[in-house]
């Protein structure tokens, strides 16, 4: 039978592949758990559970005896009208920080904002939110670290005094023709470019640079030089049939992934369909798109360019068309090119790079295919982002050469992120002024003259456009919890303008979006109604002309010169070390560093949180003498740092990735001197940041024990994945899931099957569609007031998280296939845990779940021995009491994120996924008091609601007409550990991928 494994370590002593062979204590999780904390040894005597079971007890019996701790309450003196205590509001907002977008729902209870959900309105977005969305939230009550008021050379000091100062600054800097700039992340919001607008009206000398830290500059000059147009197309993948992605992470960080991932699963869900898209993925590191390909080839980053040269030579010579003379490929792309020119219209060819010759050549591959007009559209443009390299360059240059009188900085933090940062430094100190909006004392908000803290999105109102005639609005769902002030009224302040952003933003939408629809038409109250309208929902979309419709002259001209720029600097990398810089899904470019449920979110390729690290294959650690855990130098002519070695299947042989977004110093106490800073070894090549170098690594005698969660909870070897290929799948509707049939057939019990009185709730997970992102993981954390642990107690295997991506691979371990998979409590009808507990703490409801009752709870953790699935987890410390956990729990703005209708558990109780049982009873409450049958369709738990493939579907299977039921009865669902006959009431629908090539 084909193995899975979820770590080298386990590949090499796969468990139960011996009947010799005896489990290694570490790997029993709770016998590990309890040897933790006690001081004899790390084996476990009957003496030792004995005082451990005894200390439980007494510890319960106290606290159970003493007094509940008295919470203060203020009443409401005038209750706001829109307030009833104990219902939640929503308000329809948008989410952007510079980076992504995406358009949101805001859940708020008694004022406060508690949970990020998606908008299903959008057209961009359809719901979908990631993992930095759901967990935005959090960063609104960072009381530690957010600005309270503006600051004037870090004393504090009042906006009257920041006025009077910054204006005549200004004005005096203005009238002797100085040069003012505005460096800026990505703008997406036209009410804010026209403020730039009127800003530069008063002061003429101003010009405007965005800058984005990990830079899509490439792919705009290149689609300047092809198309004369300056933007980044949208990219179709539900029309593509084969979809080639050269180091393009789609799915996880690269341009819009909430908006590819739900497009792309389109194409991938089968849903009763006979055909699904082909992914191929060549990359150097194992990304979260690499990990969902049907085939992915590691290659080194110097032979991407060789690569694409010779997939051009060869559709050039499908099409009959004369070719030039270049190396070989590493890969053999014949069979490739051939099927790409068979469906031209219907591929899709993508690159991650930033090099402009890279993307012209990109841009070429894909009108020879024929897929402008269809797979990719330049007529509704994403915005996200603009900046373009070059651009920023020059204003280091000028600045260093005192040719820049003022600098305001907004959203940008490049004295710790760009790879010059020290001359950026440099040159801040021979400006007159320096001013930052920034809402935390970041890098480079320390060495301003004057911090004018922006609000907190949730706290502004604003207006996006991410893509071309996609509008959304920004409302604010608390008032600002500090003296902060939007930048757009500090801007408009300084340059005259008597008016409120509000009111701004009201005038533009009058004046230049409202005309753009016809449906409010009446002079009098048209816009007011329109306004009231596009706000609730939170989008207004205007149909553009189809794709097909608007022809785009490409300029071919570019091309012969893009491809001998490229051919002239292949080198011979044979012997070198090649580093490839990836954006980490959870703390991005680092912004986020501060925020500790990204921090403790494992990467889902190599599961490791709380830090950076050096991933490199196991062929060449082998080679080079390090094991996990390993510090070694990495060193170029740029920069030198230490970091642990992770070894990674997948990974290029040769090369190593390193996570960019840590080694922050001013990111706050969470996120300071987490990992190190990587973004010094990028370089600017021909005016564009390049994330990638050539390095050398130095072994060192030092070991660093890194937060890993992957060999958590191992099943053992046991069947969990199952998979199949399309072609054996179209034969044989159950390939792959022959032991589910078996089981079936087999499955006989002596006890009565279970009644469910009513309802029997369900959750189904396809695979096909799941795609690992983890924005469930985070959705459930914000839902159900998970605490957050710290790097310590991960190393210690107690990770609080009730849902989690288990990561599983199989075949090579050079190139391996990946697998995730999504376990939370599978609210077994015959659950294990039921009949161990010794005070009935966990039980089964008449509607199907699998109850914890945490009052009852004594800590014997009998119940997750007991678990097959590992799914439960054991509360060690008061979390938001406990001296030790200093984290957002411990701080009463903190504790304002959490849900009240949630229970917040204490210390030696066991706790669990619960299928968010409060939703499940908000909408059967709601559903009593309006005299109405219960429509299942409106129970969303923050998993299924936060996806944005929509993997996750909710249901009663007891109605057979739902559409989980229909799901239940697919050939292709199985239950996890079937054989046990639990009998779970999570189903998954198995795996399936089209043929690969030929593995290598």
């Amino acid at each position: 039978m084909k193995k899975y494994w979820r770590s080298i370590e386990e590949k090499d002593d796969q468990p139960g592949s011996n009947d010799d062979e005896k489990m290694d204590e570490s790997k029993k999780e709770f016998f590990e758990e309890m040897s933790n904390d006690l001081s004899s040894g790390t084996s476990v005597t009957r003496r030792d559970f004995l005082k451990v079971w005894g200390y439980s007890i007494t510890a319960a019996t106290l606290v159970a005896s003493c007094e509940s701790r008295v919470n203060k309450a203020i009443p409401f003196l005038i209750k706001p009208e829109e307030v009833i205590s104990g219902i939640a509001n929503y308000y329809a907002s948008s989410y952007v920080d510079g980076n992504e977008y995406c358009s949101i729902l805001v859940k708020t209870r008694e004022g406060r904002p508690i949970k990020i959900e998606g908008n299903v309105k959008s057209g961009v977005t359809k719901g979908g939110t990631n993992a930095r969305v759901q967990a935005s939230i959090l960063s609104l009550y960072d009381e530690s670290e957010r600005i309270k008021g503006p600051l004037h050379n870090n004393n504090k000091t009042t906006w009257e005094n920041i006025d009077e100062n910054v204006t005549p600054l200004l004005q005096s800097i203005n009238a002797k023709n100085g040069k003012i700039v505005i460096l800026s992340s990505t703008i997406i919001s036209p009410s804010t470019k026209n403020v730039y607008k009127d800003f530069i009206k008063t002061y003429p000398n101003t010009r405007i640079i965005y800058y984005d830290a990990i830079s899509a500059s490439g792919i705009l000059m290149a689609n300047k030089n092809s198309f004369d147009q300056m933007v980044i197309p949208a990219y179709r993948f539900e029309r593509a049939d084969i979809i080639v992605s050269f180091g393009a992470d789609f799915l996880g960080t690269w341009l819009s992934p909430i908006e590819f991932t739900r497009l792309y699963v389109q194409n991938r869900k089968l849903d009763g369909k006979k055909n699904m898209s082909r992914h191929i993925q060549f990359e150097t590191g194992l990304s979260l798109t690499g990990s969902n390909a049907d085939e992915r080839f590691p290659i080194k980053p110097s032979e991407e360019e060789i690569m694409l040269v010779n997939l051009y030579n060869e559709l050039l010579q499908i099409s009959g068309n004369s070719t030039d003379i270049v190396s070989s490929s590493p890969n053999n792309i014949k069979r490739l090119a051939n099927d790409l020119w068979s469906i031209r219209g219907k591929s899709l060819v993508l690159s991650g790079s930033n090099d402009v010759n890279i993307q012209i050549l990109v841009n070429a591959i894909n009108v020879l295919l024929e897929n402008y007009g269809k797979t990719i559209d330049l007529s509704t443009p994403l915005y996200i982002k603009q900046g373009i390299d070059r651009e920023m360059e020059d204003l280091v240059r000028d600045m260093e050469e005192n040719k820049i009188d003022a600098l305001i900085i907004n959203n940008v933090n490049p004295a710790y992120d760009y790879p010059e940062s020290d001359k950026f430094v440099n040159g801040l100190a021979n400006l007159i002024l320096s001013i930052s909006f920034s809402g935390t004392i970041d890098e480079t908000t320390s060495l301003v003259n004057y911090v004018c803290p922006d609000n907190h999105y949730l706290e502004s109102w604003n207006d996006v456009e991410p893509r071309k005639g996609f509008f959304s609005l920004v409302q604010p769902t608390i008032n600002p919890l500090f003296d902060t002030r939007a930048s757009q009224e500090s801007l408009l302040k300084w340059a005259g303008k008597d008016i409120g952003f509000f009111d701004y933003i009201q005038q533009h939408w009058e004046n230049n979006i409202y005309p753009l629809q016809d449906e409010f038409t009446s002079k009098e109250s048209g816009f007011k109604f329109f306004w009231i309208k596009s706000l609730q929902n939170g989008v207004f979309e205007i149909n553009s002309p189809a794709a097909a419709e608007i022809h785009h002259k490409f300029n071919a001209s570019v091309v012969q010169p893009a491809i001998n720029e490229l051919v002239s600097q292949k080198t011979d990398n044979a012997d070198k070390i090649e580093l490839q810089l990836v954006e980490n899904i959870g703390v991005g470019n680092g912004k986020h560093a501060n925020n500790p449920w990204l921090q403790e979110l494992p990467d889902p390729i190599s599961k490791v949180c709380w830090d950076n690290y050096v991933s490199v294959s196991p062929r060449h650690a082998a080679e080079l003498g390090v094991e996990n855990g390993d510090v070694v130098i990495v060193s170029s002519t740029l920069e030198q740092i230490e970091l642990p070695v992770l070894l990674q299947p997948g990974q290029a042989y040769k090369t190593i990735s390193i996570p960019l977004g840590y080694g922050r110093k001013n990111a706050g106490k969470v996120g300071n001197n987490i990992g190190k800073n990587a973004f010094r070894f990028c370089k600017i090549k021909d005016g564009n940041i390049q994330y990638k170098n050539d390095i050398k690594l130095i072994k060192t005698n030092k070991k660093h024990l890194l937060a890993l969660t992957q060999t958590y909870n191992s099943m053992l070897g046991r069947p969990i994945v199952r998979e199949t290929t399309l072609d054996q799948y179209i034969r044989n509707p159950s390939s792959g899931n022959e032991m589910h049939e078996k089981q079936q057939k087999g499955s006989v019990s002596l006890y009565k099957s279970p009644v469910h009185i009513g309802n029997h709730w369900g959750l189904s997970i396809d695979l096909n569609a799941c795609t690992g992102c983890s924005a469930c993981s985070i959705a459930c954390q914000a839902e159900n007031n998970i605490p957050v642990i710290g790097k310590e107690e991960v190393r210690k295997r107690r990770i609080m998280h009730w849902m989690r991506i288990d990561r599983y691979y199989s075949d090579s371990v050079d190139n391996p296939q990946v697998y995730h998979i999504p376990i939370m409590c599978q609210h077994c009808a015959n659950a294990p845990c039921e009949n161990v507990c010794p005070v009935a703490a966990t039980m089964h409801s008449h509607d199907g779940l699998n109850h914890q009752s945490y009052n009852r709870c004594i800590g014997t953790r009998y119940c997750m021995s007991n678990c097959p699935y590992k799914v439960r987890r054991f509360n060690w410390y008061a979390y938001t009491e406990a001296e030790k956990m200093d984290s957002y729990l411990n701080s009463d703005y903190g504790r304002m994120v959490l849900n009240p209708d949630v229970i917040v558990r204490s210390r030696g109780v066991a706790e669990k996924c619960s299928l968010c049982i409060q939703r499940i009873q908000e909408s059967e409450t709601k559903a009593k008091l309006e005299n109405r049958l219960l429509n299942e369709d409106e129970i969303q738990p923050a998993c299924m609601q936060s996806c944005p493939a929509n993997a996750i579907l909710f249901g009663n299977l007891k109605n057979e007409n739902s559409n989980i039921a229909k799901k239940f009865k697919d050939e292709r669902n199985y239950h996890l550990l079937e054989e046990i006959h639990v009998l779970p009431s999570v189903g998954y629908l198995l795996k399936v991928r089209n043929q690969p090539y030929g593995r290598t």
